[in-house]
């Protein structure tokens, strides 16, 4: 039998919901840093990591001791995060994304979306590498996302509290036309191939069959990939501008020659990492100068 005092401590605890782990994570990396966060973050996806040799590191923190922090565990994503200065723009880079194939539940994938908004980022700058699905794409090319369709059966803000509305999020302008704008212009600047398309996101891991790859052609997809839009969504939920450039690092299934595998899609990255560095530099100095954060 519970005694009076006991239940009513035990009704109080119940009141009392711990603080999210993404807070506690945020406040971890603010004394690591020694500073609060540049408001401009941008994600690195498959491939995108050698870009970073180029740009200047002032700090850098492993994200596996960072408590709460999903495991990375893909072959060509570090688990680092770092805060760069790029042309004189300040950025707080994640090396590397858990992702949903992983087996990881939705919650911890936006973990790091979350710790971001936590620590007052304004601007979410996604990478990642996709196949190209318009036949106008080549291996090599880089698409600005212009708006995506969400395959991935799976939206992260369900269950997100209600009573305040947050979570219906206006999607009719998801990829802000402020920052694509510094990206065609960084892009035209730097003799960089830059599409803008309509991205669709998939679960995975498998890569998507022939007949799929025609039906979202049909629905109007230009690139496929398996990330990034959950962290749009999570990012638009936060306030945050978000912009997003895919590498099409291969043709889609049934569009070319050969099976599709991560390690070609790995080598297609790197291999065009000295672009996306130039473009990146390009775009961070066109946004210092016209809005400098």
């Amino acid at each position: 039998m519970i005694k009076g005092g006991e239940q009513l401590n035990r009704l109080s605890e119940r009141g009392n919901e711990p603080r999210p782990a993404w807070k506690k994570a945020a406040e971890q990396l603010r004394e690591r840093i020694g500073r609060e966060l540049p408001k401009t973050a941008l994600i690195l996806g498959s491939g995108f990591q050698k870009m970073l040799e180029g740009f200047e590191i002032e700090a850098e923190v492993e994200l596996k001791s960072i408590a709460g922090y999903p495991a990375i565990r893909v072959k060509g994503h570090s688990a680092r995060l770092l805060v760069v200065r790029v042309e004189s723009l300040r950025l707080t880079v994640l090396s590397g994304r858990a992702h949903f194939y992983e087996g990881h539940p939705m919650d911890a994938v936006m973990f790091p979306v979350r710790m971001l908004g936590e620590c007052g980022v304004k601007e979410l700058l996604l990478t990642n590498a996709a196949g190209g699905i318009n036949a106008a794409y080549e291996p090599g090319d880089f698409m600005l996302l212009a708006d995506h369709i969400n395959f991935m059966g799976v939206n992260p803000l369900r269950g997100l509290p209600v009573e305040d509305g947050r979570c219906f999020v206006d999607l009719s302008d998801t990829y802000n036309e402020d920052l694509r704008g510094a990206f065609r212009q960084a892009a035209l600047e730097t003799d960089v191939t830059l599409h803008e398309g309509v991205y669709v996101a998939v679960s995975g891991p498998t890569y998507e069959t022939p007949a799929e790859i025609r039906a979202f052609r049909t629905l109007g997809a230009d690139a496929v990939g398996m990330s990034t839009v959950p962290e749009a969504l999570m990012g638009r939920y936060y306030g945050m501008k978000v912009a997003g450039i895919s590498c099409i690092t291969n043709c889609a299934a049934g569009l070319g020659s050969g099976k599709l595998s991560h390690t070609e899609v790995l080598q297609a990255g790197q291999a065009n990492a000295a672009n996306a560095g130039r473009l990146f530099k390009r775009f961070a100095a066109l946004r210092h100068a016209d809005a400098p954060i």
